[in-house]
């Protein structure tokens, strides 16, 4: 496990979690966010789930989004976690996370927050993608998503973790970080 530099939650004083496993397609975003949320009894909610069906057309024939593509998407998961009727539930959310302006939308959600950025190398991904099956984004997206991704350095409630170690490790590690970081945080602010 590699030391984390004391990562700080957004809305630190919300009573309600969102985990947000981020990454490049093919990081294992999905994997993770569905093992965290088994581990915690959190829903599990996949971003893909969020995307229009012209999006998902999109991606299958190997055209990747624009930001002005990306932002509906990204404010109906806002709209979803800020909603009175998801109050109190606790989540995890797989989600690529590429721009700062998106991540900072769902900070927005005013849920207590903790980003686990999910990286590797391109080579390690793209090979990862090439053998995956069933996913609708087109494999030669991957260089795109490269390309698109703003790294969330100096982003105080973002946590990185090298998906190159085996998967119990990986998830070992975030649920270390979550343990001391996030659900140690104070849950309800004192009156």
């Amino acid at each position: 496990m590699q030391p984390h530099n004391h990562p700080q939650p957004s809305n630190p004083d919300a009573n309600t979690c969102l985990i947000i496993v981020m990454g490049v397609s093919g990081s294992g975003k999905s994997t993770l966010a569905q093992a965290l949320a088994n581990h915690y009894g959190f829903d599990y909610l996949d971003g893909d789930d969020f995307h229009s069906q012209e999006a998902r057309d999109r991606m299958a024939q190997g055209l990747p989004l624009d930001d002005a593509m990306r932002l509906p998407w990204v404010m109906r998961m806002r709209d979803y976690f800020s909603a009175p009727a998801n109050a109190g539930k606790h989540a995890t959310l797989a989600f690529s996370g590429l721009k700062r302006a998106h991540r900072n939308e769902l900070r927005n959600a005013g849920r207590r927050t903790l980003f686990l950025f999910l990286y590797s190398d391109i080579a390690t991904i793209q090979h990862r993608v090439d053998n995956r099956a069933g996913h609708f984004m087109a494999p030669s997206l991957v260089t795109s998503q490269f390309d698109s991704l703003e790294r969330p350095t100096q982003e105080a409630d973002v946590v990185d973790i090298d998906v190159c170690a085996p998967f119990n490790q990986v998830l070992q590690e975030a649920i270390a970080v979550i343990d001391q970081h996030l659900l140690t945080a104070p849950q309800t602010q004192d009156m």
